[in-house]
């Protein structure tokens, strides 16, 4: 193996004619681990050298070829719950100044929204005027209405038609049918589209929404293992009832009809974008945005051949750790990857 490149800021590897003879080895993936290092008091940690860290691939301790600390532009895909309560959704709409401002001049943004059905409000574009006009936009969309229960009053009762209450023995009950509510196929088709930019740039999907998830054709892991193998992490916000303090005791009772429970932080530790922000205030939704898109952008990058393993596996899947040498500190990163099929 080669020894290890730390990359000058600015500046990308090229290849010398020694590192030509490594082209034409039997087995072709290159692995790269996006790692964030936070202090006990959740601040990024900068200035790591490359022999600071320590990754396993498989348990097996392995060999960086490549570290870099720049800064990388960012390709990503803004996910928007619309099938929150109408007050969680214009509470969002009142934040996309906000989040507007997270991006620079050179990432590139494209919107999606989702509840029963998923659909793309823009293309992959800069974070320019486009952005703005987009989210404009889509401030007259409307959520669920999710009103208080009627306890008093001419409604307290119920409809009533011909003197028989509506739901009564005598009158038949009419049942609407449960809203979808498709996270893992949004979350897929913005992936799909993501995995299209090019490799130079950081592909984050950032979602925002309550995590519920119910009626989507794909899987969670089948969703997954797309993320994985295109190298793509999910950051989000979640908000509504998942940013209630009390939510995490809730969710272990699970509520008939309301989706599965909230998914977000699921994707996000498989992924490496850390742990879900979860807020109730518009100000504080609206720091998360330069928090967390800041945080995507200035990862440490390790980059590693996988060395063969003695024992070959059925799975193509390798798990990943990525340890620092230093105490205090909490480290970030994806839990593996789906390796590439090995070549002659």
């Amino acid at each position: 193996m080669p020894p290890v490149k730390t990359v000058p800021p600015g500046t990308t590897a090229k290849p010398s004619a020694q590192d030509q003879l490594y082209t034409f080895t039997v087995h072709p993936t290159f692995v790269q681990v996006p790692v964030t290092v936070k202090n006990k008091d959740g601040r990024l940690v900068d200035g790591l050298l490359s022999t600071d860290f320590t990754v396993k691939d498989n348990g097996v301790v392995q060999k960086l070829s490549y570290f870099t600390a720049d800064p990388m532009a960012l390709s990503v895909a803004i996910v928007l719950d619309t099938g929150m309560s109408d007050a969680e959704v214009q509470k969002i709409h009142r934040t996309f100044s906000a989040l507007e401002g997270a991006f620079a001049p050179y990432d590139e943004v494209a919107v999606y929204t989702y509840s029963s059905t998923v659909g793309q409000a823009s293309n992959f574009a800069g974070a320019t005027k486009r952005l703005t006009a987009v989210l404009n936009q889509m401030k007259t969309e409307r959520g669920n209405y999710d009103g208080p229960p009627v306890l008093g009053g001419p409604l307290a009762g119920g409809p009533i038609i011909n003197g028989v209450p509506v739901g009564s023995p005598t009158e038949p009950v009419y049942t609407p049918t449960k809203e979808s509510h498709v996270l893992n196929d949004a979350i897929l088709q913005a992936a799909l589209d993501l995995r299209k930019r090019d490799r130079t740039r950081r592909k984050i999907i950032f979602v925002i929404s309550d995590g519920r998830e119910s009626g989507s054709r794909a899987s969670y892991n089948d969703v997954k293992r797309v993320l994985l193998s295109n190298e793509i992490q999910i950051r989000a916000v979640a908000v509504g009832n998942t940013a209630l303090p009390v939510y995490g005791k809730l969710e272990r009772l699970h509520i008939p009809d309301q989706g599965h429970d909230n998914l977000l932080p699921k994707y996000a530790s498989a992924t490496g974008g850390l742990p879900v922000y979860t807020e109730l205030t518009t100000n504080a939704i609206e720091e998360i945005y330069a928090r967390a898109l800041g945080e995507a952008r200035n990862q440490y990058l390790l980059g590693y051949t996988p060395s063969r393993p003695k024992t070959p596996t059925a799975s193509n899947y390798h798990s990943v750790e990525v340890l620092v040498d230093r105490p205090g500190l909490k480290v970030y990163s994806k839990d593996g990857y789906f390796a590439a099929p090995p070549t002659k």
